[in-house]
């Protein structure tokens, strides 16, 4: 590592530590600030927040590398990602800020559930609840995953080490400043990223010598690169848009619409967050292309490695970093590799640690303690789901690195059409959302693990449709009218109609 690279990565760990120093003097005064922040974001913090929790390292290394490698045909992820954040920032962002208040202001997608379909069994909060803190533990554990091998394959650095940078720092602000702490630092880094992926491709274009040089060149190599549809299939391009059926079932993204402090601002944030997808995710996919031009011309015994291996050409952003910038800017470029991993990871973190807190010992442990004691135990949450993501970390195992590869489409077809029916179907009942959540995530599961001949369709499809039909049908074979669900959902439309006027 370069001393000035080092300098700029710890610059930035200083800054996400102060972040977490000034939440904890502001917003930790008793659980429900800890865990969702009072309910008192704005739309920019709400906007970048949610892109950043969502946006993993895969931006700023898989989508270059996987753009770098296939061409343009690989954009076909990242538009039905933009449409579906877009969709869910329409249909789901204002109904379930509105909601999770009436239904006795809820702070956690399984108390959520519970207070919306009035369950006095407890089986869809326990569930949910355990659905949670499983696969977020893992997922966890894949983001310290991610930061020791960017330590280990930016710097050199051993792997371990890696792991234990990213993790303390991840957790002290964590821990220190709960749900402020993690909004505010993804807000900054959110802002790395978007400058970062703005400012990569501009420079890299420009030494080329411009746009038409960069086309010419990578027509050069192959025509395939620039073909939107070279190298695809109609099952291909549904299964890869299908990702963005995901978002409405993402509790660490959902967490952020609760949050807000007013649902009138969920307007603002969605042009915010939009915006802010478009640039970093084009951004990226350019990093990619651009790439193949500027080895073409300048290095193409770089450009012989990165074509024998998609995980050397994912290195590229890297690449771009070291050979355009002074080391103490390409450092801070860097550091937006970590500030993709880091949000991803604070985020999941904070969730996982709602979820024990909130849904698991309140309900089952200590219903009726003091909002000093939840604090507490909202904190010991972090700690205890952190040693267990770390200790994953250490030694990482194939089956649980391919268990969170899938965890996107398990939580969007287990939660998503579940989140969808509670906001937009009085008639849905908590028998059909228990039914529809076991469904959609089993489904994820065997489609995943069980040999048939459909492997190449996304597990979102099959898992997102199985869990809307089965919902639906139980939901119409055990609904009742409930005068209390009928009244909150009535108070909620006109909340809505009251919002958008």
């Amino acid at each position: 590592m370069h001393i000035y690279e080092a300098i700029s990565l710890g610059l930035y760990m200083l800054l996400m530590l102060a972040i977490g120093v000034y939440s904890y003097r502001k917003s930790t005064s008793n659980s429900e600030e800890f865990l969702i922040g009072g309910r008192r974001l704005g739309a920019a913090v709400t906007a970048l927040s949610a892109g950043a929790a969502d946006m993993s390292g895969w931006l700023l290394m898989g989508l270059p590398g996987a753009m770098y490698f296939f061409g343009v045909s690989s954009a076909w992820i990242a538009i039905g990602l933009t449409i579906g954040a877009y969709l869910n920032y329409v249909v789901v962002a204002p109904r379930l800020r509105v909601y999770t208040e009436v239904a006795q202001n809820s702070i956690t997608l399984p108390v959520f559930f519970e207070n919306r379909f009035k369950d006095k069994s407890h089986l869809l909060k326990i569930s949910s609840s355990i659905f949670i803190l499983i696969f977020f533990t893992l997922y966890t554990s894949a983001g310290m995953v991610s930061g020791g091998r960017l330590f280990e394959s930016a710097f050199g650095m051993d792997y371990n080490t890696g792991v234990w940078i990213t993790s303390l720092v991840v957790v002290i602000y964590t821990f220190l400043g709960g749900f402020l702490a993690v909004s505010l630092t993804d807000f900054v880094q959110g802002a790395i990223m978007i400058i970062a992926l703005i400012l990569v491709p501009l420079v890299a274009l420009d030494k080329i010598g411009g746009v038409q040089e960069t086309v010419t060149l990578i027509n050069s190599k192959g025509v395939q690169y620039l073909d939107l549809f070279k190298g695809t299939t109609l099952v291909s391009i549904i299964s890869l848009m299908a990702w963005g059926l995901g978002y409405c079932g993402q509790p660490h993204i959902l967490v952020r619409f609760m949050a807000i402090d007013k649902p009138a601002q969920l307007a603002k944030a969605r042009r915010i967050g939009i915006t802010w997808m478009i640039f970093t995710v084009g951004g990226a996919l350019c990093v990619g292309l651009i790439g193949i031009a500027y080895l073409m011309k300048f290095d193409t015994a770089t450009m012989e490695v990165f074509d024998k291996s998609k995980n050397e050409a994912e290195t590229i952003f890297i690449y771009f970093t070291r050979v355009l910038f002074h080391p103490l800017i390409g450092g801070f470029l860097i550091s937006a590799i970590l500030a993709a991993v880091m949000s991803t990871i604070s985020s999941q973190l904070l969730v996982t640690s709602s979820s024990l807190t909130e849904d698991i010992y309140r309900s089952l442990v200590k219903k009726d303690a003091s909002p000093g004691h939840f604090l507490i135990a909202g904190r010991l949450s972090v700690l205890i789901v952190a040693g267990v993501a770390l200790l994953l970390s250490l030694n990482p195992k194939d089956s649980i690195l391919n268990l969170v590869g899938n965890a996107w489409a398990g939580f969007g077809s287990a939660f998503g059409p579940l989140i969808v029916l509670s906001l937009l179907s009085r008639k849905t009942t908590w028998q059909g959302a228990l039914a529809g959540m076991l469904t959609g995530g089993i489904t994820v599961l065997l489609w995943v693990y069980l040999d048939h001949p459909y492997k190449d369709w996304y597990e979102m499809i099959p898992g997102f449709l199985s869990s809307l039909v089965c919902n639906l049908i139980v939901s119409q074979l055990t609904y009742k009218k409930n005068p209390v669900i009928e009244a909150e959902f009535e108070r909620v439309e006109k909340m809505i109609n009251d919002n958008q006027r």
